[in-house]
């Protein structure tokens, strides 16, 4: 964050050259009226500048990505942060030679990762962003992975005439299954148990 101390004939016309010291506009800054200044008498004797401090805010992608290099660097793994942002959707992908260790077995760790994330860059925000973190990837793969399996335990449940009962999965997790086979007409899916350990289960329509 950076603060700086403007001048001008009117409170806006200080707010203005400061905003074009720092490189910003208006919505990134807080800003601080120090003296609104006075025209003086007949506007030329006694005249007062307006004073203002202006401060920028501290941008929470900004905060986020800096958060995430802080933590990677604290597992000992070194990596490289991008990021794509789509209206309130923040992607952040990571790239590195230890990016197995930020995964975890089953994504794990990287959903435990952006957990924190989702916290952090919401934090003292004026406006809500959804994190999705990445890591070289994963995320597509393993979204293919569960499709796969969807499918597979569906054909089984219609084979046994049985519920099955999927592993415990995040709540994006649980969607993937759920979209997948929500156009078949021989299973249904709801889901069951309670947080960590809500699962899918999938049932063959008779």
């Amino acid at each position: 964050m950076r603060t700086i101390t403007a001048r001008g004939e009117t409170v806006e016309q200080a707010v203005q050259s400061a905003l074009e010291q720092l490189d910003t506009t208006k919505d990134r800054v807080e800003v601080t009226i120090v003296d609104e200044g006075s025209r003086g008498f007949l506007g030329v004797f006694g005249t007062k500048p307006a004073i203002v401090s202006v401060t920028t805010k501290e941008d929470p992608i900004e905060r986020t990505e800096a958060f995430i290099k802080k933590v990677t660097q604290e597992m000992n793994v070194e990596v490289e942060v991008k990021t794509t942002v789509h209206d309130k959707q923040v992607t952040f992908e990571l790239f590195g030679e230890k990016i197995a260790v930020l995964i975890g077995k089953r994504g794990q760790t990287l959903n435990a990762l952006q957990y924190l994330l989702q916290l952090v860059i919401n934090k003292d925000s004026n406006q809500f962003y959804y994190v999705t973190l990445d890591a070289e990837g994963y995320r597509g793969r393993r979204k293919e992975t569960l499709q796969t399996l969807a499918s597979n335990m569906a054909e089984k449940a219609k084979r046994i005439g049985k519920k099955v009962a999927l592993e415990p999965m995040p709540a994006y997790e649980r969607k993937i299954i759920h979209t997948e086979l929500q156009d078949r007409e021989d299973v249904k899916t709801f889901s069951g148990g309670k947080e960590p350990h809500r699962h899918i289960i999938i049932e063959a329509v008779k």
